[in-house]
């Protein structure tokens, strides 16, 4: 009997830059900043290429008080640079009456990034969007009669008002020695480039100044060459088409490499909106520009909930579409959004009665973010922070590195059997990225998987045994990978980090799960304390990594500590920058560096946090404090009404559902009256398992929050609403009418279909109030 032949190596040839390197005037010549300057192929930081990270969180949706730990929390999911809407609304409704103080102090907002040692993205607008109302203009700048977003002299006049005031607060932390290192102008506006660079002109007269100026590029944007660097996006799925349409092809492209940055769904829904302009819907997709390197600000963090169609991504889709940018040659990763917020007061969320086709919730802006709305961390946010870890152990080399697509490529969005995968390389080594995941559409595991990888005169091709890559890998191994004198030929384990000094470094490796890990490495040996590494070829060590394995990696005169983790721990690690260098750190519970270079530890139990100590060769506790114990509590909502019978529409624009209004929500919904507790120390949170339509949360007969039903747990931050110890707290749910023409994810769809009547349901309410553990330093 004969064996079946190996399979044949999946093969790609490394492909050089196309163009020399070259330095715009952008950010070089003009605007030079003391630490920020820009490439046609990377963004460049004190010297050194770096691929940024920005995350999106907007201060006027986020309680002042409640700013630096979210900021602290995105810096340990390795988030550098914070990006945020100015929305226009939100400051002066009426016009010369305009607020800068308390949660809408963007000055004060500003500062705190800079001390927390983040750079900053400022996106001034003037029209946003953000699904906010008017897309962020004040009613009286929506209703004026000028053109608006072109160079109109009335509409100039407002905005040079605007700006004016904006400068105001702004202009002392701009210049080439701040923190301020992007401005965006404007926002999906596609034909107006002209209008861009007056933009670009007003805001820099008035102090607002960057080394880098920004536009969205996506839908075809005509950007004026030159002044702004051209910013791309993607989204896993989406609010903004029709509730019975599939899920579309502009969502599906994005958990495939190729080399194509344009995403024409991104706003459709707004292309024919007022005040967008003409753009024309058959302009092909806008390349990356020459003189810039290829940059996003909307890689979906989550998705907005609209009425009529409630999209719900998991943690690894989320995942999985930023890793495809990442091995797509992206040069800066940047997220929409990266932490989610609440309007500060009703009426300003985008609505169909300002002319939108879609419905928003009145309040909520939760996006399902890696930070959600109330503090509380989403699964998403441990998938992004490994990525984020590896951009910042390895991204000075990476920047630099073209991205190549292999010679055999997905026939099209259903090719589910093609391997997706890329490499990025510089001729020597390279970086092999994989993805089997994707959302809706299921991918079997792939069968027999080995590479080929075409460097210069040689060709690299591993594992030495083929393997089968499940579904939900989502991996980057490297190839002729240099450390600490010990060349890396090529590992089946992702790279998290290092550790230690650059003399004596000690990568961390992450195991795939069901991948066995191997390790090449030429002309060496490989030896571990617990005797689980053996060599299954010359030079090819295979590693049992069901616990943590420290292995140690002897060339000549070099030796390489090598550790590698179990995929079961993948979900409990933080890269940590703190005052006396990187920490690993293993904690279920949120964990985060404060002010004193201390760990921090949000958990309502005395948390169980672990270090990795290289020296000792393994992971140590870490010792915390001890504040008194938050509570974890059912609460026994009492029902005290039931609505009046839920039609099966409130009304619709452009096909699209209306979401009942507040008149329509008190009179059908059920409602269920809270009691909180006299005591819970910490922060506290208020945790919903429901299902209906709508529901809102009323505090003294007042509405404080609100969400659309998606299947999913909704919390509420607490210690923002100002409760005083006899408030009433109400839960007010709106049943969903079977015939309601929303679109719901599948297991909160298979839930209203096991109904025949009207889905309404308070399954559960918890609070959760949680301390702040702090790290108690050890004696020297």
């Amino acid at each position: 009997m004969t064996s079946a032949p190996p399979p044949v190596p999946l093969g790609v040839t490394h492909r050089p830059h196309d163009r020399p390197p070259a330095r715009p005037a952008m950010g070089n010549a003009v605007d030079r900043h003391h630490r920020i300057a820009l490439t046609n192929r990377y963004v460049e930081v004190d010297g050194r290429p770096a691929i940024p990270v920005s995350g999106e969180v907007h201060y006027s949706r986020v309680p002042r008080d409640e700013w630096e730990e979210r900021l602290r929390l995105m810096r340990a999911g390795g988030v550098t640079v914070v990006a945020t809407y100015v929305f226009w609304n939100h400051h002066e409704p009426e016009r010369g009456h305009r607020d800068f103080g308390d949660g809408l102090d963007v000055g004060a907002f500003v500062a705190l990034c800079e001390r927390l040692g983040f750079d900053v993205v400022l996106r001034i607008g003037p029209w946003c969007h953000g699904e906010v109302r008017n897309g962020g203009f004040p009613d009286w700048v929506q209703d004026a009669p000028v053109e608006h977003r072109t160079d109109d002299p009335g509409y100039l006049a407002l905005v040079d008002e605007w700006f004016s005031a904006l400068g105001a607060q702004l202009a002392t932390h701009c210049g080439p020695s701040s923190r301020v290192i992007a401005i965006q102008l404007e926002n999906e506006l596609y034909d107006q480039p002209g209008h861009i660079v007056t933009l670009k002109a007003m805001a820099r007269r008035h102090g607002l100044t960057a080394p880098i100026y920004t536009a969205t590029a996506w839908g075809g944007a005509d950007l004026p060459s030159g002044e702004v660097l051209p910013l791309y996006g993607g989204y896993g799925d989406g609010f903004w088409v029709d509730a019975d349409q599939p899920w579309d092809t502009t969502f599906r492209e994005h958990f495939f490499f190729s080399h194509t940055w344009d995403d024409p769904g991104i706003g459709a829904d707004l292309r024919d909106h007022r005040g967008v302009g003409r753009h024309d819907h058959g302009v092909p997709p806008r390349l990356p520009s020459p003189d810039f390197p290829a940059a996003t600000c909307e890689l979906g963090g989550g998705m907005a909930t609209a009425y009529h169609r409630r999209p719900l991504l998991g943690a690894l889709d989320i995942a999985a579409v930023a890793h495809g940018k990442i091995g797509n040659g992206s040069g800066w990763q940047g997220y929409y959004m990266y932490a989610g917020g609440t309007n500060p007061r009703a009426g300003l969320q985008e609505s169909q009665a300002t002319g939108y086709p879609n419905d928003l919730p009145v309040f909520d802006y939760d996006f399902h973010a890696p930070i959600g709305a109330a503090g509380e961390l989403a699964p998403s946010h441990a998938e992004l922070r490994r990525q984020h870890a590896f951009l910042a152990a390895f991204g000075e080399s990476l920047a630099d590195m073209p991205s190549t697509l292999p010679d055999v490529l997905p026939t099209g969005v259903d090719d589910v059997e093609t391997m997706r995968w890329a490499i990025r390389s510089d001729g020597a080594s390279a970086w092999v990225f994989v993805n089997r995941q994707q959302p809706h559409v299921p991918l079997d595991a792939y069968r027999g998987a080995r590479f080929a990888i075409g460097l210069g005169s040689e060709t690299v091709v591993f594992p030495h045994d083929a393997v089968d890559v499940p579904p939900g890998t989502i991996a980057h191994w490297p190839v002729n990978l240099e450390l600490g004198g010990v060349r890396l030929r090529w590992a089946t384990a992702s790279p998290l980090t290092v550790l230690g000094s650059p003399d004596h470094p000690t990568p961390v490796l992450v195991a795939e799960a069901g991948v066995a890990v191997e390790l090449a490495v030429d002309d060496a040996s490989m030896t571990d304390a617990a005797g689980v590494t053996r060599e299954v070829a010359p030079g090819v060590f295979r590693i049992d990594a069901d616990e943590p394995r420290v292995v140690d990696v002897v060339r000549g005169d070099a030796r390489l500590r090598v550790l590698v983790l179990p995929a079961a721990t993948s979900h409990e690690l933080w890269v940590l920058d703190a005052p006396d260098g990187r920490r690993l750190v293993r904690s279920a519970a949120p964990v985060y560096v404060d002010a004193d270079g201390r760990l921090a530890v949000r958990s309502p139990e005395r948390p169980d946090v672990r270090e990795f100590d290289v020296a000792a060769g393994g992971f140590v506790s870490v010792t915390v404090d001890a504040p008194e114990p938050g509570v974890d509590l059912a609460l026994a909502p009492d029902p005290t009404g039931v609505g009046a019978p839920t039609p099966a529409s409130y009304g619709e624009r452009a096909g699209r559902a209306a979401a009942p209004d507040a008149d329509a929500i008190a009179r059908h919904g059920s409602t269920w009256s809270l009691r909180l507790p006299d005591a819970a120390p910490g922060r506290r949170v208020l945790h919903v398992d429901w299902a209906g339509d709508v529901a809102v949360l009323e505090v003294d007969g007042r509405v404080v929050a609100d969400r659309f039903w998606d299947g999913t747990p909704w919390t509420v931050g607490l210690d923002a609403l100002g409760l005083t110890p006899d408030a009433e707290l109400t839960v007010r749910i709106v049943p969903l009418h079977p015939g309601a023409n929303v679109r719901l994810p599948d297991e909160a769809e298979a839930r209203r279909r096991a109904v025949d009547s009207s889905l309404v349901a308070l399954d559960g309410v918890r609070l959760v109030s949680s301390p702040l553990w702090h790290e108690v330093p050890t004696a020297d």
